[in-house]
C-alpha cells in the first residue's frame, strides 16, 4: 500500500474547502506531467506550501488523465478549484514557464481525488518526518516499509473521521458494521474521473465507429451503476452518443473477444442500422494496456442481460 503527499496551492485549497459539497476534485499539474504512483483507492493528502506547511486535507486517488484545459473545466467545473475557466487558466498560468496566451488550450496533468476532506484550522497535522522543504509537487510513501506506517494510519483516521484498520501489504478498511464503505473500495473511480479517464484511455475516439467528434463522445458503462456496475476503467468504453444509446438498449453488444454484436432487432424495429451490420463481427478498438480493456465477465453480463437476440 502507498500514500502520496502532494503540495497544494493555497488558493486552490481555500476555494474547495469553502465548498464542502464538492467531494471529487482535480488536483492539476500545470505542465501536463504524468502520475503513475498510486492505485485507485489509495490515499492522497494535500500539504500546504511553506511557511504554513501543514497537511490540510486529502482523499482517495481516483485516476489520472492528460486533458486540455477546456476539457478539464467541462468535466469538473468548480471542482478544479476555480470559479471559472478564466480563473483556472490564470491559476495554472502562475506555475507555467510560459504564460497561457489568448485562445490557447494547453494540456495539463489531472490527478483526480474522490471523497475529499479539508481539515479545519487547529486539526492540520505537520507533514511526514523529513518531508523535503524544496519539493514542489509531492512525495510517495511506501507503507509496507513500516517507517511511516503509524503516521499515515493516524492521518487516515483523521481523513475518515473514525477508526480504520490499515494493512500495509494490501488494502484497508474500517472495522465493524461499516465494513464495505464504498470510499474504501480499491480501484473504484469517481463519477467525473471515470469520464475523464475513459476519454483519455480511448484517445478520444469512439471504440466502435472511430468517431473523433469530441462533443459527441461519452463514457459508457458496460454494466450500469444502477445494475451493480461501478466506475472502473474495465467497466467502461468510449462511445459516440447514439452508439451509447444503442449499446445501453441492447441493440449493440461486444463479445469477450471484443467483436461487435449487432442485434437483428435493430433492423426489425427501425428499418435501419446498415452501418452497424457492415461492422458486425469486427473487433472494436481497445486500450493497449490489458488492465484497461473491457472486462470479459462484464461483457458476458451485458450480452446475457441486455443484448437483444
Amino acid at each position: 500500500m502507498k500514500a502520496f503527499v502532494g503540495v497544494t496551492d493555497g488558493e486552490w485549497r481555500s476555494f474547495l474547502a469553502a465548498r464542502p459539497q464538492i467531494n471529487e476534485v482535480n488536483f492539476w499539474r500545470p505542465g501536463g506531467g504524468s502520475f503513475k504512483t498510486l492505485t485507485p483507492g489509495e490515499p492522497f493528502f494535500f500539504k500546504s506550501r511553506y511557511p504554513h506547511n501543514r497537511i490540510v486535507g486529502g482523499g482517495f486517488f481516483s485516476g489520472f488523465a492528460k486533458l486540455r484545459l477546456s476539457e478539464a473545466w467541462g468535466l469538473f467545473g468548480e471542482a478544479n478549484g476555480a470559479g471559472s475557466l478564466v480563473d483556472m487558466a490564470r491559476d495554472i498560468g502562475k506555475y507555467r514557464r510560459d504564460p497561457i496566451g489568448p485562445g490557447e488550450d494547453p494540456v495539463i496533468g489531472c490527478i483526480f481525488i474522490r471523497d475529499t476532506v479539508f481539515f479545519p484550522d487547529g486539526r492540520q497535522p505537520e507533514p511526514p518526518p523529513e518531508f523535503p522543504s524544496n519539493l514542489t509537487q509531492g512525495k510517495t510513501y511506501d507503507l509496507s516499509s513500516g517507517t511511516h506506517f503509524d503516521y499515515f494510519e493516524q492521518l487516515t483516521k483523521l481523513l475518515l473521521g473514525g477508526e480504520v484498520r490499515v494493512d500495509p501489504e494490501g488494502t484497508w478498511h474500517r472495522p465493524g458494521p461499516v465494513f464495505g464503505d464504498p470510499r474504501l473500495r480499491p480501484q473504484r473511480l469517481g463519477q467525473q474521473s471515470f469520464k475523464a479517464v475513459v476519454l483519455d484511455t480511448y484517445s478520444r475516439r469512439c471504440a466502435i465507429t472511430d468517431s473523433k467528434l469530441r462533443p459527441a463522445l461519452q463514457a459508457a458503462h458496460i454494466r450500469p451503476v444502477a445494475a451493480g456496475g461501478e466506475h472502473r476503467i474495465h467497466n467502461g468504453m468510449l462511445l459516440r452518443a447514439d452508439v451509447h444509446i444503442l449499446f445501453d438498449q441492447g441493440y449493440l453488444g461486444v463479445d469477450p473477444k471484443y467483436r461487435l454484436l449487432v442485434s437483428r432487432r435493430l433492423r426489425d424495429d427501425f428499418g435501419n442500422g446498415e452501418q452497424f451490420y457492415a461492422r458486425a463481427g469486427t473487433q472494436i478498438a481497445v486500450p493497449e494496456q490489458k488492465a484497461r480493456r473491457p472486462d470479459h465477465d462484464l461483457l458476458e453480463w451485458h450480452t446475457d442481460a441486455v443484448f437483444k437476440r
